[in-house]
């Protein structure tokens, strides 16, 4: 940025300085927490830098920045080299399929070494990387020729033959940096300002996107990100991937199952703190726009599917403690502006036990909540110990029947419920007929299944798992009111869970874990007493990779334990690997106290109607009493 002038003076976090790291909360802790957006000009070209957090409590936000990349420069400490985050980016890279450059950084530090961390790379990466070495001269160094020919025939047959220039290299080059067939790497100090201009200038040099191209196509947007100003104005940081969009431009777009239309009434370009306003956002440029209310993280505008996962699973939860003078209804809605930004948060409101409910990723995401509830809202809040976030599911597959028919009401409903694979979620089926029931009330029925999360028998936890298909219901023409399908739909889905052979799912963690052998031992031991599972460890000299997966409830600090006894020299890398069945179901039922039988919401029994009267058979007894059947 400095270099581009884009900003007269360098800056650092630590001195509380930097043009990107600007909220209080980063300057307090020296840490990026948010993404922010520089603009800056190079040699005739825009550039929109989107520096993103490193810490692993902030992944949910890296990760939703990396939807809208065009390049990814991934920085790596010439003394730690690669650490769990790093990894961490290089696999979501892949998924993205976002082509890479290293840069090498803290080349001036006691025990740096970059080459040692240029075989690293290779090492745990890809063998396609390659240091960037001088672009300026006739034709570039003949060892990166001789790189990029080995994995180009068009380049291997135009150098064989001694007739490759440089420009048609540069431009082969480009294409495979593009396809992710080769990766740059560089090395440098920041600090010092060494080897960072030489850097950007080849970055420019390898690079190129072609929206300029897409200009005049329709509309193509995605929104990655939302922020709120210091006026509590709504910011949707919005990425055209094609066409264009204008100030008082209508957007639709769909919202679950409804179709919303918002006129932009205002759009910044952000440079760090400060904003230039703008009429017009081009392919390729990235803006804040105002005037939409109801867009989410994910959604996209144009013929773009929408984006999944923009709500990050978590695997631990806690309770928002605060005063009784608090007005909880208002502090229920700063958290929910908050959700808008974190969608990774999934804030919700229980009412049984009058509590905010929270999903986090770790202690530290914690205290900068708490930070930013006093600073934005003025709320003084605490949060209880984090507990693990468990879920249910079944196992083969029932039926389950649900009768609502007290005085002056009517719905039965047949549902089919069956396991589905791991980690999918609620899949609903309809195989109802129309000569049954209405399109309109099989579509009721379907969205009474998805509106919410709903829970199981065991401990009360969120169903998930799960294939749902509706056989068939009935309604009345004169008594059939609102509400009447909701409750036969649960009593239907409760009904059937009393019959089937429920399990409990909890969170496991992903790992990778890298020690120097006297410590491969111990890393076994306590992999085996967490209750997880790995692969035979890979041997290479003096260290040691092992993979696996273990229960998020016991591995949960076992990055801090590794650290502490390698010496910091130990490396882990974790990610959320989904539910499995719980290790320690007995235990964990127990600790819930969740009494199937006293939950009001979710009754498994059915009310029929006799002389004028309505009664109750419980869940044992309805088959017997189904009109459908």
């Amino acid at each position: 940025m400095y270099h581009s002038q884009t900003i007269k003076t360098k800056g650092r976090v630590d001195h509380q300085n930097s043009h990107l790291d600007t909220h209080p909360l980063e300057k307090k802790r020296g840490i990026t927490i948010f993404t922010d957006q520089a603009i800056l000009k190079y040699q005739g070209d825009k550039y929109f830098l989107l520096d993103t957090p490193g810490h692993i409590d902030f992944s949910p936000e890296m990760e939703r920045t990396l939807k809208v990349l065009d390049y990814l420069i991934i920085i790596v400490s010439a003394v730690e080299g690669i650490e769990g985050h790093t990894e961490r980016v290089w696999e979501l890279a892949a998924e993205e399929s976002l082509p890479v450059f290293f840069f090498i950084n803290k080349c001036d530090r006691k025990g740096a070494g970059a080459s040692r961390i240029l075989t690293e790379l290779k090492n745990d990466f890809s063998q396609d990387i390659f240091h960037i070495p001088a672009l300026e001269n006739e034709m570039p160094d003949s060892k990166l020729i001789e790189f990029s020919a080995e994995r180009n025939e068009k380049l291997l047959k135009l150098y064989l033959a001694e007739k490759l220039d440089k420009e048609i290299f540069l431009q082969e080059i480009k294409k495979m940096i593009q396809q992710r067939k080769i990766f740059m790497a560089a090395s440098g100090s920041a600090l010092n300002d060494s080897g960072v201009k030489e850097f950007f200038g080849r970055l420019s040099l390898l690079t190129e996107t072609f929206y300029q191209k897409k200009e005049e196509e329709q509309l193509q947007a995605l929104l990655y990100k939302i922020s709120h100003d210091q006026n509590q104005n709504r910011i949707s940081h919005i990425k055209v991937l094609s066409g264009s969009l204008q100030v008082r431009d209508e957007l639709e777009y769909q919202q679950n199952d409804r179709i919303l239309k918002e006129k932009i009434t205002e759009m910044r370009f952000y440079s760090g703190r400060s904003y230039q306003n703008t009429d017009q956002v081009k392919a390729g440029e990235i803006a804040g726009v105002l005037g939409l209310t109801e867009a989410r993280v994910g959604t996209t505008f144009g013929k773009l599917d929408n984006q999944k996962n923009c709500k990050q699973q978590t695997a631990l939860k806690t309770k928002v403690i605060y005063a009784d003078k608090v007005n909880t209804r208002k502090l229920l809605e700063a958290f929910k502006i908050l959700e808008a930004e974190d969608p990774s948060l999934n804030i919700a409101w229980n009412s049984k036990t009058k509590e905010i409910q929270v999903n986090v990723m770790g202690r530290v995401q914690l205290e900068i909540l708490k930070s930013l509830v006093k600073q934005r809202f003025g709320y003084q809040i605490d949060f209880a110990r984090p507990n693990i976030i468990y879920k249910e599911t079944i196992k083969g597959k029932v039926k389950g029947y649900g009768h609502f028919e007290p005085l002056k009401h009517y719905a039965e409903v047949h549902l089919q419920i069956e396991a589905a694979p791991r980690n999918s979620g609620i899949i609903f089926e309809n195989r109802a007929s129309i000569d049954d029931l209405s399109k309109g009330l099989q579509n009721l029925i379907k969205q009474h299944i998805l509106e919410k999360e709903h829970r199981g028998i065991l401990t009360g936890s969120p169903l998930t798992d799960l294939k749902i298909t509706l056989l068939t219901g009935r309604a009345h023409q004169k008594h059939t009111s609102g509400g009447d399908f909701k409750e036969a739909t649960y009593r239907a889905l409760r009904q059937g869970l009393e019959k089937a052979n429920n399990l409990l799912l909890e969170p496991f963690y992903e790992f990778k874990i890298k020690v120097e052998l006297n410590h491969l031992g111990r890393v076994i031991s306590d992999i085996e007493k967490a209750n997880g599972s790995f692969s035979s460890p890979v041997i290479d000299g003096d260290q040691a990779v092992i993979k696996g997966k273990a229960p998020a409830a016991n591995f949960e600090d076992y990055p801090v334990r590794l650290r502490t006894f390698t010496g910091g020299r130990g490396i882990i890398t974790l990610k959320f690997y989904g539910y499995d069945t719980c290790h320690n179901k007995l235990e964990v039922i127990d600790a819930s106290s969740y009494d199937k039988n006293n939950d009001p919401e979710y009754p498994s029994s059915s009310i029929f109607c006799a002389r004028g009267k309505g009664y109750t058979v419980s869940w044992d007894q309805v088959e017997s009493e189904m009109h459908l059947l």
